[in-house]
């Protein structure tokens, strides 16, 4: 019997691993593939309090990692097939390899940029292409920048990078945006901004950077390129919840798991953390505080009783 199981080995989930175990619960992560989550893809993190050398993000998962190895972490490598009994006060997890009762759960499953599927870019991810402007943005300070989608993310993206880059072109696979009427006035009127409607990106071009975009005008079929060195696809992301959506556990709109401010789901004793759960903002640093109180909120769960 477990106090505790995490979902998850990414930022949130080692988080949370770190606050479980040094608050005396017994602790079990589960994590189907590798701990690091997204952050562990990201060629290099500038903005971690404390990292002021830019770790990559491989090196800053391996300190989480270490972080939780201190404490003698029960980590095991299987991917979570079906949880029973989430009302009651003891649930069952269920992998290939076994079945685990636990008092709570924590989801800190995270979620998956979308991506183009256009040639170049999963070479050059991290290397110039990117689906966080807040993540890197800095690096493509002083130049020329694409962001890829018509939503209120894009355009919020856009104004972001116009703050420092030299230009930024936003390219929308139609004329009709999906993005609010004043986020697109303001990206409209910013003299750093272009915007280029019925355009898609077909292709990212470099060797070991990006260099520059394959665009193609949808309504007339001609291309052409556009030198960048950085690009950021904005059309959404995919939330990991298959299991929690299995689970009855209440969804937005959007798929991702609802919570109060204390991290709790619709069930007692069900927590979510990271890049799974709504939140205005999926950083590395927001998912790690969102493992400690959902962390801290589980121990008072078992201590309770609830």
């Amino acid at each position: 019997m477990y106090d505790i199981i995490i979902i998850g080995g990414g930022a949130a989930g080692m988080s949370a691993a770190i606050y479980a175990l040094r608050g005396g619960m017994k602790t079990l992560l589960l994590e189907k593939v590798a701990t690091g989550g997204q952050a562990a893809k990201t060629y290099e993190i500038d903005n971690y309090p404390g990292f002021a050398d830019c770790p990559t993000g491989p090196d800053l998962m391996q300190k989480f990692r270490e972080h939780t190895e201190k404490f003698d972490i029960e980590i095991r490598t299987e991917a979570v097939r079906e949880i029973t009994d989430i009302e009651k006060p003891v649930k069952t997890v269920k992998t290939r390899k076994g079945e685990y009762q636990t008092r709570t759960i924590i989801f800190a499953t995270g979620a998956t940029p979308k991506k183009l599927g256009v040639s170049g870019e999963m070479e050059l991810s991290g290397a110039g292409v990117s689906y966080c402007a807040t993540c890197d943005g800095a690096f493509f300070k002083g130049l020329d920048t694409v962001v890829i989608g018509g939503g209120n993310t894009a355009m919020e993206d856009a104004l972001y990078l116009a703050r420092f880059c030299e230009h930024v072109f936003i390219m929308n696979r139609s004329k009709n945006f999906k993005a609010s009427k004043l986020l697109l006035e303001k990206a409209s009127s910013e003299p750093k901004i272009t915007i280029y409607t019925d355009m898609i990106a077909e292709g990212f071009i470099g060797n070991s950077r990006l260099e520059k975009v394959l665009a193609k005008n949808i309504q007339t079929g001609e291309q052409g390129f556009i030198n960048a060195s950085g690009v950021i696809i904005a059309i959404g992301i995919t939330p990991e919840n298959t299991l929690a959506k299995k689970c009855g556990i209440e969804l937005c709109e959007r798929g991702f798991i609802k919570t109060d401010m204390y991290l709790k789901t619709n069930f007692d004793g069900v927590f979510a953390a990271g890049d799974c759960r709504v939140s205005p903002l999926r950083q590395v640093i927001t998912a790690a505080a969102d493992g400690a109180v959902a962390a801290t909120s589980a121990i008072n769960a078992v201590i309770s009783g609830q």
